[in-house]
């Protein structure tokens, strides 16, 4: 059996930026606020990152900051995915030198591909680095879906070891033909639970950026066997979500992260600030919550 990188809640932490770049004393911040609230893993540079919107440069130094900064205490999962497979390779093997724990290969993107070049892809990031590789599909982004029957055969490739997986529809056959040596991870905040009905082991979230302790607990409940407690607490955070996506993350998220006096600085374009009509949303989801006065 192959051990999963991570059970529970890995936050896909945000990049916090100012005019000049990357604000590392920020992110040493949110990476120690992360690991006291019990997060189980680090996602660095993925979406949510803002990693297509990275310098080479920049994406390899967060990723470095935060291994180095982490120092073991969690897993780190670096975000290394590209729509060009011999850039993806690169990130990956970059990752793996300065001590990533695992990579997270997002499925191509525009150029897009056949299912046989899915598996072309993935194959050849995997075989370049000896490090654990976790796939993501989402379709929502991307237009183009991992079908489970290429799961599969990825998944009998050794260190494709788990997939985040945004595509609720397909996570039963998915789990059905990789069995349980294949770890699925949610990637969608508002089915935690759905996804753990079906056999996955946790979640990476954009919540988790705010809420880390509840979804680490979403699923920490739901996983020792209070599925109850685990289903109350994502209905409980329902509301939220829908603030926090509102707009196309990571722009509410990071919107909220100001709010709340964590001070991540603003998306980089394309991505701009919230309309007002959806900040007052995202304000009012808050209040709410318990999170702001």
């Amino acid at each position: 059996m192959r051990k999963p990188i991570f059970t529970g809640s890995g936050v896909a932490i945000v990049t916090p930026f100012t005019n000049e770049g990357t604000d590392y004393n920020k992110l040493s911040e949110l990476i120690e606020y992360q690991i006291r609230e019990g997060t189980d893993a680090v996602i660095i540079v993925g979406t949510t990152g803002e990693a297509s919107t990275m310098y080479d440069e920049e994406h390899k130094a967060a990723i470095k900051f935060t291994v180095e900064k982490v120092a073991g205490r969690i897993p780190v999962i670096a975000g290394t995915g590209s729509n060009h497979t011999v850039h993806a390779i690169e990130l990956s093997k970059y990752a793996q030198e300065v001590g990533a724990d695992a990579i997270l290969t997002v499925t191509p993107y525009y150029n897009k591909t056949t299912q046989k070049g899915l598996y072309e892809h993935f194959k050849l990031i995997a075989k370049s680095i000896s490090i654990p590789a976790v796939l993501y599909n989402v379709p929502s982004r991307t237009n183009l879906n991992i079908a489970p029957e290429t799961i599969k055969a990825l998944s009998e490739i050794d260190n494709i070891v788990a997939i985040k997986e945004c595509n609720l529809a397909q996570v039963g056959d998915v789990v059905n033909l990789c069995g349980e040596d294949f770890t699925v991870y949610s990637g969608e905040d508002g089915a935690i639970v759905p996804f753990l009905s079906m056999g996955a082991k946790g979640v990476i979230s954009v919540m988790a950026n705010i809420i880390p302790k509840d979804t680490h607990d979403i699923v920490a409940k739901y996983l020792s066997g209070d599925v109850e407690g685990s289903r109350k607490l994502q209905l409980k955070t329902l509301d939220l979500i829908k603030a926090l996506f509102a707009e196309v993350s990571p722009i509410p998220i990071k919107a909220a992260m100001n709010l709340l006096g964590m001070n991540v600085g603003s998306c980089r374009l394309p991505l701009v600030d919230m309309s007002e009509k959806n900040l007052e949303l995202l304000k009012n989801e808050l209040k709410k919550y318990g999170l702001l006065q």
